[in-house]
């Protein structure tokens, strides 16, 4: 573990520059006394490292040093080729740089680290989108993507799904997240979520913006889906499920978690819907698995279709 944390610590101090032990220590999960052990035995290995003291203090490497050690395991080097989705990157003209980036990557490897990526390369294909669905179109990617980049502020014309349909937006894009083969941008004032695809037109007066130095893309996006589920789901349905039947998604963890079994073996549980005519085509798919108690009209709704179906299917006389 330690020789691993000291290659942490040289990595960290290469990529980041000045760090003081408090961040470090933060950075590694352990002690500031364990930080300072470690520094000891960095410069004790001959690595040209420096403290500095005072406010603006901290540890540093000689300006030009750079080591050649990647401090990479096997499982690291495999995740680092899993993470080089091609598809993605190329939708943000970056297709040609990562396979270079990777390429560089590679040749730098072990000889048997090489042989664990490449196995992965050859095993593993990330492919986003869903069967169902074309692929989005977004030629204003590369351009939000530049802007991103840069820091610089967008004026586009977006489509939303609520009358007016068509407005006029003032973006400061902070990050960008591709959700589901679908890719949105993150941006202030805010922050707000805007899909890509449905930017219209796109203009950049090459006007900068500050980004936030508290924004936490991670943090916003986990938020950001659990407020999404929990404003889609503001109602709920009580039904039973057959034996056996596995209804999956929100339905089957909520049948695990709070599902209660009855005498004839059918479990009873109350599950979240988004309205009753979504939850109307979701649980016509289980067909004769599901019974639907409440709420009524959900229940009238399904009894109307099963009787339409009947009624169309009856045996011809």
């Amino acid at each position: 573990m330690k020789s691993s944390r000291l290659v942490s610590i040289l990595l960290l101090l290469q990529t980041r520059g000045r760090l003081t032990a408090a961040q470090l220590a933060e950075e590694l999960e352990v002690s500031v006394r364990t930080v300072y052990r470690d520094v000891e035995a960095l410069s004790a290995a001959g690595v040209p490292l420096y403290g500095d003291a005072g406010h603006a203090g901290g540890y540093r490497l000689l300006d030009g040093y750079r080591t050649r050690l990647t401090g990479l395991t096997t499982e690291e080097a495999e995740a680092l080729f899993l993470a080089g989705v091609p598809g993605p990157a190329a939708e943000l003209g970056l297709g040609a740089v990562l396979a270079a980036a990777q390429l560089k990557v590679r040749a730098a490897l072990p000889h048997e680290l090489r042989e664990h990526a490449d196995r992965i390369s050859g095993r593993f294909h990330l492919d986003a989108p869903g069967w169902y669905a074309d692929a989005d179109a977004t030629p204003y990617l590369p351009a939000v993507a530049d802007a991103v980049w840069n820091s610089r502020v967008l004026h586009v014309r977006y489509r939303r799904w609520r009358e007016p349909t068509d407005v006029e937006r003032r973006l400061e894009p902070y990050a960008l997240a591709l959700k589901a083969g679908r890719w949105y941008v993150v941006a202030g004032p805010g922050p707000r979520t805007f899909r890509v695809d449905q930017i219209l037109e796109l203009k950049s007066p090459e006007e900068e913006f500050t980004r936030p130095d508290d924004f936490d893309l991670t943090a916003y996006w986990t938020r950001y889906q659990r407020d999404f589920h929990d404003r889609l789901h503001r109602a709920e349905a009580v039904v039973r499920i057959a034996p056996g039947a596995d209804p999956g998604g929100l339905m089957g963890r909520a049948v695990e978690d709070d599902g209660r079994t009855e005498a004839d073996g059918w479990t009873r549980v109350t599950v979240p819907i988004e309205s009753v005519d979504r939850a109307h085509d979701d649980f016509l798919r289980l067909g004769t698995a599901i019974e639907v108690l409440e709420p009524p009209e959900l229940r009238a709704r399904l009894g109307a279709t099963v009787a339409e179906l009947a009624r169309r299917y009856a045996p011809r006389t």
